[in-house]
């Protein structure tokens, strides 16, 4: 069984459009939670709606993704982003793994037309195969028993998801899954494509030599 877990802050926009989607798994089964960081808007109320466990824990995608999996009962362990979409069948992708102990990702597409995203998209995924470290857009998932042996995502402010990434390929690499989810790519057409690649590439090189995920989390915001 999978126990999809989404982290949110102030989501209304997305989140309905998430669930949706996400309701044909648990009718299968399957179970869906959601873990509000003190939303301010309706994410909420929208959750409650449509969401097998919603529980409210302090903000931080790595303290609530951890605090999703404390109350899971699947046995593989799906974090997913309110803005990003599952592929087709994810069940089936996921329980022809052949292995006890696994963790990976998908393939990431963004939702923008242009042709600059599909060379963001190439390159993210590219970079993914080679470095084996996954991003929280490329909807990571872990065998829940994998997940307990390493104690979760560090509760870092940012980077959880490289952090997890390096403890996990330590115990085996990570299952690179082609069929893509669908991310938004609103940060980059607002900020400007640019402007965020550029920023991104200098928050992960000041990450790898050692400036403190705090300081990381205040350039980003």
């Amino acid at each position: 069984m999978l126990s999809i877990i989404l982290p949110v802050l102030n989501e209304e926009a997305s989140l309905p459009d998430v669930l949706v989607r996400l309701q044909y798994l648990r009718q299968q089964g399957h179970e869906i939670i959601v873990v509000d960081g003190g939303s301010r808007d309706n994410s909420l109320m929208l959750a409650q709606q449509a969401a097998d466990i919603v529980i409210v824990s302090q903000p931080g995608r790595a303290v609530q993704m951890n605090s999703g999996a404390e109350l899971a009962t699947g046995d593989i362990l799906l974090f997913l982003h309110a803005d990003t979409a599952l592929p087709e069948a994810v069940e089936r992708i996921l329980s022809e793994i052949e292995s006890d102990v696994f963790w990976g990702r998908f393939d990431v597409r963004l939702s923008g037309k242009r042709l600059i995203f599909r060379v963001i998209e190439a390159m993210m995924n590219l970079r993914s195969r080679i470095t084996s470290v996954a991003t929280g857009d490329q909807a990571i998932f872990v065998k829940t028993s994998l997940f307990k042996k390493i104690g979760g995502f560090p509760e870092i402010a940012l980077m959880e998801d490289i952090a997890i990434s390096k403890q996990l390929r330590k115990i085996v690499k990570p299952v690179c899954v082609r069929n893509r989810v669908v991310t938004s790519s609103r940060r980059w057409e607002e900020s400007g494509v640019i402007k965020t690649v550029l920023l991104m590439w200098k928050l992960r090189l000041y990450y790898f030599f050692g400036m403190s995920p705090q300081k990381i989390s205040r350039m980003y915001r």
